[in-house]
């Protein structure tokens, strides 16, 4: 499920109340004009002290002068002043003043009003009236109305969910720039949705949003670029765009990072290289980065080799669902490596990798099971079977505790 990022509303939460002002650059001009009870002047005198633009920077004078504004039916002002109340204990107040200015067809208000009730805060959770304000602010051409609009026809909140919908709003959005329609734009031509399957253009779009440095279409774009689709395979544009995303700390980046040092693909082979982003991504969760962490472990490659570091990561993957970490898991327990040998434990984690697969692992994986078993009896495999039956998987909230 797709959302309006965090990122993109703080921006939007900073630009409000930041109106140009007029050509009045005489402070004191502005304030008799506000003194006599001008709405254009005191808004501006609001925004200068909100700014603290040619005078101190000053919330309760800006709050002031906003509201004067507002309460002669100024749409900038109404919009600002409820950008002054948007904290928790004031969402209601700020909802009131972003409405008034929205019906008078104010867009950023139209937008915050959207999305106070898509959030739910100061009024009940309602996305069809979120639709609503967003359609209105989006037909409008405010790009972050867009963004939203697409969004909830992408997940089909308040609206049916329609692909083709969520695309023509993503591509008002992405055209203006914004990064997160055309991230999200990327996707849908990635994966066919309201759109053919087009690999070169979601490169484009991802590209796009790459290059403003977003790391989530960084991630996509080293993919494309990793598996040749839509671009001519290069692993070492590949790699350039896993770093970029992965000095953000993002995890999946890491990962694909430290495989691509692993393998020496696009750049020289590298264990430690590979360690060094396999951990940082198992760090942070990642199960198939635990996994080859565990590898490098068990295999002493980049690392000395230390059985009971490698069934240390092996056993977080594995408890997180990975197939590949329990089928590895179940190995170090047949075989007595990190952990005392231990052929009930060895086989439920291969029954559960196995149940998982399918064609030639699923095979691979049932010999191995199979084998384990040779060394057990009837009663043993019964009790590893209801293990396996009764085993649930951790979070990583869960695991973490553990490192």
């Amino acid at each position: 499920m797709r959302t309006l990022g965090q990122s993109l509303l703080v921006a939007m939460l900073l630009a409000v109340g930041m109106s140009t002002l007029a050509a009045q650059t005489d402070i004191e001009a502005l304030r008799a004009k506000a003194e006599q009870g001008d709405a254009s002047a005191q808004n501006n005198l609001g925004v200068m002290y909100n700014k603290g633009e040619g005078v101190p920077q000053d919330y309760a004078e800006a709050v002031k002068w906003y509201r004067l504004a507002a309460e002669q039916g100024d749409a900038d002002a109404q919009n600002s002043l409820g950008f002054m109340y948007n904290t928790p204990q004031d969402y209601a107040e700020a909802v009131k003043w972003w409405r008034m200015a929205a019906e008078q067809g104010n867009a950023e208000a139209q937008f915050y009003l959207g999305f106070m009730y898509y959030e739910g805060r100061g009024v009940a959770q309602n996305y069809a009236e979120a639709v609503k304000w967003y359609r209105l602010a989006a037909e409008q051409g405010h790009v972050l109305a867009q963004t939203g609009l697409d969004i909830m026809y992408d997940n089909g909140e308040g609206v049916p969910q329609d692909s083709t919908e969520a695309v023509k709003w993503y591509r008002l959005a992405a055209e203006q720039g914004n990064v997160l329609a055309q991230y999200n734009l990327g996707i849908m031509y990635d994966n066919g949705e309201g759109v053919p399957q087009d690999y070169a253009e979601a490169v484009k779009w991802y590209r796009l949003a790459a290059e403003q440095g977003d790391a989530d279409a960084q991630v996509n774009l080293g993919n494309r670029y990793n598996n040749g689709e839509g671009v001519p395979q290069d692993h070492a544009e590949a790699v350039k765009w896993y770093r970029l995303a992965a000095e953000q700390g993002h995890a999946a980046a890491q990962h694909n990072l430290g495989f691509m040092y692993n393998n020496g693909q696009g750049v020289p082979q590298d264990y430690a290289e590979a360690i060094k982003w396999f951990r940082m991504a198992a760090e942070q969760g990642v199960a198939s980065a635990q996994n080859n962490l565990g590898n490098r472990y068990a295999q002493g490659e980049g690392v000395p080799q230390d059985y009971a570091e490698a069934v240390k990561w092996y056993r977080m993957a594995a408890e997180q669902g990975d197939a590949l970490a329990q089928v590895n898991l179940g190995n170090r327990y047949a075989q007595g490596e990190g952990v005392p040998q231990d052929y009930l434990q060895a086989h439920m984690w291969v029954n559960l990798a196995a149940s998982k697969s399918q064609g030639e692992t699923n095979e691979e994986f049932a010999a191995t099971r199979k084998l384990i078993a040779e060394n057990m009896t009837s009663a043993q495999i019964a009790e590893a079977q209801r293990l396996a039956r009764e085993w649930k998987p951790k979070t990583w909230d869960e695991l973490k505790q553990g490192l």
